[in-house]
């Protein structure tokens, strides 16, 4: 049996059957069904057979990789054909037993409909096309893997860019159609009504494969000829790269609209938090689950402040409230911190949760409800002004939130470089050792709670700006998981890392909202893959990579021409 499994085929056989379990499970949860209404290319392929392609390539390419070095081309497609097959033959098998037992009882999803689309139409009588598919994939996935590495690239390069392009086309197309003449002209060449043109799919595949392509083989050449510039062209360099970015950033609401510039909003605010928590757990190490705590606190407070309804007591502007409202959620950070400040780990993260879960509770309670609205919340928040400008919609609460965050990334990065940021690394790493150098534990724990609820309170603060209203039911236990999460997939401790998490965690989601249903396994997939294939996140710090990767730093170390090297910082 042993000698069994060390054979290519069997590799293949597991492998295959791996795939054909993610297809039927793809399937059967009606995801074929739902992103088959999305057209990626318009009357060519949708989104529910791109899944299926993918599963079917994914499981050929790898099978075929595990099966050596290759120059062994056959053994590579018999290896691919194998997996790919198998990969197929599972569905061949839920269409043959679907024509015979009715499988809706237990899959509400097994319907005629699902096993026309497998069989192209065909029904039963076509059972044997997912098969012979299944295997005609996993040779094409074979052929792709003795391609030449740049090539593969290319081509992987392309095909994303199509992809992406499909999936966005809704937006791009309302974009480019907003601007007449030849704006216009340019979104209809490459947009049809749903997904892209046969042309336009074809010009992001040669524009998105040829430009990898050409830079992966200048991109030495680049870099050395900017590393010989004198010091004074480089700064130069610098800062015109950098105004380039401060451009793009101002026009960019103007261009994109109010969806996108919302969802930038959104970004920005869960970064603000992302921000505040990567202190507390990032730097310090203190597990906080009750994180939305401090943004609800400021929220309030905002909404309190300025409201013109019911429940306002002041009607300030948004100007004179917010920095109120971070205030108090800073006071609350160290009153929060007290109590706990004795206890680590797991029980530390539980007794954060409760926090959370009280400030969510009072705020929607009854006994408050005079004060605080209850269940309806407060109303009629006032938008920001400046002069005589009002910050009325998204597009122009985009520069507060955008302002917003770099203000609290660069103090981020000031603090993580100062005094107090290297104690709390120091009480991150070991509590005991810290206080044995003389840190003082008490005051720079509660600073890192204090300094983390001031960010979250920046965010809650223009959350109701943006809002215009503030709910109870949008303080729940989720927005801190969101946080923890975007935190841990951007990479802990790192701090370009939030933002990277903030766009990958909240900002793809919102975009993908007529998916809304499968939101959330799709989040819980991505998640466990991240994990899986890079634990120290997408944009990690030095610190963090060198923990996790401390058998390839002492590999490398002992044998310096292995190739397993760790990325400088």
């Amino acid at each position: 049996m042993n000698e069994l499994r060390r054979l290519p085929v069997w590799h293949s056989v597991r492998i295959g059957l791996i795939g054909g379990v993610i297809m039927l499970y793809i399937c059967l949860v009606g995801m074929v069904e739902v992103f088959g209404r999305s057209d990626i290319i318009e009357r060519v392929i949708s989104l529910g057979q791109v899944l299926l392609l993918l599963t079917g390539l994914g499981a050929g390419y790898l099978a075929a990789r595990r099966a050596g070095e290759p120059t062994n081309a056959l053994t590579v497609l018999i290896s691919g054909v194998v997996a790919g097959g198998l990969t197929g033959g599972l569905l061949t098998g839920l269409v043959v037993i679907g024509s015979v037992v009715n499988l809706r009882a237990v899959f509400i999803n097994a319907s005629p409909a699902l096993y026309n689309a497998l069989t192209l139409g065909a029904g039963p009588n076509g059972a044997w096309i997912p098969l012979v598919g299944g295997a005609a994939l996993g040779l094409v996935a074979a052929l792709f893997c003795l391609l030449p590495r740049r090539v593969r690239q290319s081509i992987v390069n392309g095909l994303v860019g199509v992809l992406l392009a499909g999936l966005f086309s809704g937006l791009l197309r309302v974009i480019l159609a907003a601007r007449p003449g030849w704006s216009a002209e340019l979104g209809r060449f490459l947009f049809a009504s749903e997904g892209l043109t046969l042309a336009g799919a074809l010009l992001f595949f040669i524009l998105a494969g040829g430009l990898a392509l050409l830079w992966s083989q200048s991109q030495a050449t680049v870099r050395e000829r900017i590393t010989r510039l004198p010091e004074a062209q480089r700064k130069t360099l610098r800062w015109a790269m950098l105004g380039l970015a401060v451009i793009l950033i101002l026009i960019f609401p103007q261009i994109s609209g109010a969806f996108i510039a919302q969802v930038i909003v959104l970004v920005g605010i869960f970064a603000l938090m992302g921000l505040g928590l990567n202190i507390t757990l990032g730097m310090a190490g203190l597990f906080d689950l009750g994180f939305v705590a401090f943004f609800a606190i400021s929220a309030y407070t905002v909404g309190l402040l300025t409201s013109t309804g019911e429940h306002g007591i002041a009607q300030w502007s948004w100007w004179a409230a917010a920095p109120v409202g971070v205030l108090l959620a800073m006071i609350a950070g160290a009153f929060f911190g007290l109590p706990v400040l004795g206890i680590r780990g797991d029980y530390l993260a539980i007794a954060t949760l409760g926090f959370g879960e009280i400030v969510r509770l009072l705020v929607g309670s009854d006994f408050l409800r005079p004060w605080l609205g209850g269940s309806f919340g407060i109303l009629a928040i006032p938008k920001p002004w400046i002069g005589n400008l009002e910050l009325a919609g998204p597009q122009q609460i985009y520069y507060l939130a955008v302002f917003g965050a770099v203000l609290v990334a660069f103090v981020a990065v000031r603090l993580r470089d100062s005094r107090l940021g290297r104690a709390w690394m120091a009480i991150r790493e070991d509590e005991d050792v810290a206080e044995a150098l003389g840190i003082n534990l008490v005051q720079t724990k509660l600073l890192a709670y204090m300094l983390g609820g001031a960010f979250a309170g920046l965010g809650g603060a223009i959350f109701a700006a943006l809002v215009g209203s503030i709910f109870p039911h949008s303080m729940n236990l989720l927005v801190s998981v969101n946080v923890v999460a975007l935190l841990i997939v951007g990479g802990m401790g790192s701090i370009p890392g939030v933002i990277v998490g903030a766009f990958a965690l909240i900002g793809l989601p919102e975009l993908f909202r007529e998916f809304d249903e499968y939101r959330y396994l799709l989040y819980g997939i991505a998640l466990i893959a991240m994990m899986l294939a890079k634990p120290e996140g997408l944009w990690p710090s030095a610190a963090i990579r060198r923990e996790l990767h401390t058998d390839e730093t002492d590999e490398t170390e002992t044998n310096p021409g292995s190739s397993s090297t760790v990325p400088a910082s």
